[in-house]
């Protein structure tokens, strides 16, 4: 394996993932013992005038460095002033946070990488008739910057990367934190295809499943939304109904994979059909939780038994609301997300990756 480092190691937290990145920073020094770095943080911010305008300040040189920004673009737990208002950040304003951070490196880097763990845009990477295409102008954005390398998890459509095909786009899965948590959490879970099935809520998340069926032996089944696409409801075709497909899941537990909950509605939906039909537990793996519509539908799906745990990583921000539920349970991301940069700080193939990756998970 390659021992040689592209450049110093830097990492960078953005506003938001001050903590996350401390654990990651806390890795990285526990794997390098013999350098004699205290800490592979550096120093940011993006101070904000009255107006709201702001700017991105390096409180140390950057020249030559191999840099690792990370930035979780739905991180709404922050605010800023503006006019002697409390705004809280929206995606728009992380992502120019960040471009503002880049700006300030100037070019100097050896290298910039951005991890942005759920991508921003990312459910508006195709166009259906006149619209933008955000999330492809995002990527190209960051390239024409000197951006090199991109990191992301779970990408609601990952062939957006055909938008910078000669840059580094990495589309990493959150499969096994996920079944490490599910056996940790749930110690009597039994998983073998007569007591356990994996469900997609819909068409798009069949890839997941059928990666999770295929490691874990188990069977597959699928719910496909039937909208109403005469109508636009906060900016989406309203879903009239989930009907499903696949094998009988009477007596046995119940994953249903998707790469994020937004309002809920859909999960509910679909974990309600499931007890109707049958199914022991349902358990939900959601690479992120935004739960843009409140807790108060999970906390009734979960009282009537609809629903028994759902697990979601912290790679981006989490209520303390969330945090507290009783039906919630966190995948903690940070010690991959420390391999990830340690093995592309020493310029690793994805594949050679993989295998370090093993090596510290036993």
């Amino acid at each position: 394996m390659n021992d040689q480092i592209v450049g110093e190691l830097s990492v960078i937290g953005m506003r938001g993932c001050e903590d996350f990145a401390t654990q990651v920073d806390a890795y990285l020094q526990e794997w390098r013992r013999h350098t004699s770095e205290n800490s592979f943080l550096v120093s940011a911010a993006c101070p904000r005038f009255g107006s709201g305008e702001a700017k991105g300040i390096l409180r140390e040189p950057l020249r030559g460095k191999d840099v690792y920004i990370i930035c979780d673009c739905f991180n709404h737990g922050v605010t800023f002033n503006m006019y002697g208002q409390t705004v809280p950040m929206s995606p728009d304003d992380h992502f120019c946070d960040l471009k503002r951070i880049i700006g300030a490196i100037g070019g100097k880097a050896r290298r910039v990488s951005v991890i942005m763990p759920m991508l921003y845009e990312g459910r508006q990477h195709k166009r259906a008739s006149r619209e933008s295409l955000d999330c492809a102008i995002m990527l190209q954005e960051l390239v024409s910057m000197g951006m090199t390398n991109f990191i992301t998890f779970d990408a609601h459509d990952p062939r957006v990367q055909n938008a910078i095909p000669l840059h580094g786009f990495d589309n990493c899965r959150t499969t096994y934190q996920m079944i490490k948590a599910l056996v940790r959490v749930v110690p009597d879970i039994v998983i073998d295809p007569d007591n356990m099935i994996i469900i997609s809520p819909d068409e798009g998340g069949m890839s997941k499943c059928m990666y999770y069926s295929s490691i874990l032996g188990l069977d597959l089944g699928m719910f496909y939304k039937r909208r109403n696409y005469s109508v636009v409801v906060n900016g989406k075709n309203p879903i009239e109904a989930h009907e499903y497909l696949g094998r009988d899941v009477k007596g046995r537990d119940v994953v249903i994979v998707d790469d994020m909950i937004s309002s809920g509605e859909s999960v509910i939906d679909v974990a309600t059909q499931l007890k109707e039909k049958g199914a022991r537990r349902i358990f939900v793996f959601a690479s992120f939780g935004l739960f843009c519509n409140g807790l108060a539908e999970m906390d009734k799906a979960y009282a009537d038994g609809y629903i028994t745990k759902i697990f979601t990583t912290n790679l981006i921000y989490r209520t303390p609301e969330l945090l507290s539920r009783e039906w919630y349970a966190e995948v903690n991301m940070c010690k991959y997300v420390a391999l990830l940069i340690d093995a592309l700080n020493h310029d690793q193939s994805i594949l050679v990756f993989q295998l370090v990756l093993k090596i510290h998970k036993n």
